[in-house]
């Protein structure tokens, strides 16, 4: 048997290929839109892809299910388990909907599917068995969003994304009986899950890249918890706020969006387009065009940019060429197909900053750009709290020449939020560079 994760750093998501030797057959688990890795590493192994398989309606990128079906002319495997209002729409003609202990082979290998829903209604896992190999045991399971290294998926999302009010009970307590059901399978299969730390489907998902269930039953909270109200209050409890294009996602995956290809992005002849900044926050601050966004193209770019995307809107990056087209590419990802042009980098404006140490507590106008998590565990008194995702398209209540000083955290969201500021016309920003966690704390 062959088998490869394929781990994309921006989406902190993983997909897989596995492959029977003896046929030659192979299958994308939880594919990507961009199909070119899976075709070469499969060209390059002698396997066709025949098959791909999906664990979920997915929320937070673009799945790429579709675009096997259509592209490699695949059969195609996702969730039967669900009400016609949550089910997959507009599938191609070689969709199999399957259900729980339905079995697929790819070649000689055999994937159980298993119902565990918690994290979506439909959700289901794949349990592998190499028969190929002249095993009767099952060697690991494609758990998608429902086992994390560490950690489960968050049943909120649902509610928090798209607005099915009650979904997220609904959810934690799936979740607790998928949970008492996995315990039943054999402690050394291996756990091969669709994401990694820094993705927003969890809370403390861990950076190793797998792990098996014997480990996950001793160290996964979720294993440890065995009163359901409990457990139920810890899952839900303390996530983190979904960016905005998770809705979108959502939409996308349900009903389908164009199949994925790629396009080149040309010098911008409109500096009116809403555009981002990509450098590093010290470039920009340094000096920048003035009224653009700065959201730097590093491992949090999805989870940042994702608040501020009108799919239906055009959008410029300014950076060097190369990394705006890696941009571009990350952005397909997420189905984000409006990236009209690029511009370099020009120094029209700085940023002005102070430390955090250098606030006195006399500062008149402050805005806190946390989360109302945070803002609830301690704040400045004086302070107006917008989380910074909702900036955009809020209205901020000061005059566009108060002197305003910014701060989060740690100093990484309010870098953004001076851009968005300066964006729609305020003209005396301050930010605050360290943030809340290096106030004086005579002020906190």
């Amino acid at each position: 048997m062959f088998f490869k994760q394929f781990y994309d750093n921006h989406l902190s998501q993983a997909s897989y290929l596995i492959g029977c030797q003896r046929t030659g057959e192979a299958m994308i688990i939880d594919p990507i839109r961009d199909l070119t890795n899976y075709m070469e590493v499969a060209e390059n192994e002698g396997f066709t892809i025949t098959q791909a398989a999906e664990t979920h309606i997915h929320a937070d990128f673009a799945s790429g299910i579709r675009d096997v079906a259509e592209k490699l002319d695949a059969k195609i495997y996702v969730s039967g388990e669900s009400n016609d209002e949550l089910s997959y729409k507009n599938m191609p003609k070689q969709t199999h909907f399957v259900k729980n202990y339905d079995v697929i082979y790819i070649g000689n290998i055999k994937l159980e599917v298993l119902h565990t829903p918690g994290h979506t209604p439909e959700s289901i896992s794949f349990l592998l068995t190499d028969e190929g190999g002249g095993s009767s045991v099952p060697m690991g399971l494609f758990s998608g969003d429902f086992i994390f290294v560490g950690d489960i998926g968050r049943p909120d999302l649902l509610e928090k994304s798209v607005q099915m009010k009650g979904s997220t009970e609904i959810g934690a307590k799936q979740m607790y009986q998928s949970i008492k059901n996995a315990k039943d399978l054999p402690d050394y299969i291996q756990i091969w899950p669709g994401h990694g730390a820094g993705s927003p489907c969890g809370k403390t998902l861990g950076a190793v890249p797998m792990s098996t269930l014997g480990y996950e039953k001793i160290n996964n909270w979720a294993f440890n918890v065995t009163d359901e109200a409990t457990f139920i209050e810890t899952l839900t409890s303390n996530q983190p706020v979904p960016p905005h294009h998770f809705a979108k996602m959502k939409k996308i995956n349900q009903f389908g969006t164009n199949s994925y290809q790629p396009y080149n992005v040309y010098p911008s002849l409109d500096n009116e387009r809403l555009a981002f900044d990509i450098r590093s926050k010290e470039a920009f601050h340094g000096g920048h065009t003035k009224g653009t966004i700065n959201i730097p193209y590093n491992k949090n770019f999805i989870n940042q940019i994702g608040w501020y995307l009108d799919f239906d809107e055009d959008i410029d990056l300014i950076g060097d060429k190369s990394t705006v087209e890696q941009a571009k590419h990350t952005l397909q990802l997420i189905g984000f197909e409006n990236v009209s042009g690029y511009r370099l980098p020009k120094s029209e404006v700085q940023t002005q900053s102070i430390y955090s140490a250098e606030m006195t507590g006399e500062e008149e106008y402050v805005l806190d750009v946390r989360n109302h998590e945070e803002w609830d565990n301690g704040h400045l008194e004086q302070a107006v709290n917008i989380p910074h995702g909702k900036l955009l398209n809020e209205e901020i209540p000061f005059d566009k020449n108060d002197k305003i000083y910014v701060h989060c955290q740690s100093g990484v969201r309010s870098s953004i939020a001076t851009g968005i500021l300066e964006y729609k016309g305020f003209t005396n920003v301050v930010n605050v560079r360290e943030g809340y966690q290096d106030l004086p704390s005579s002020l906190k």
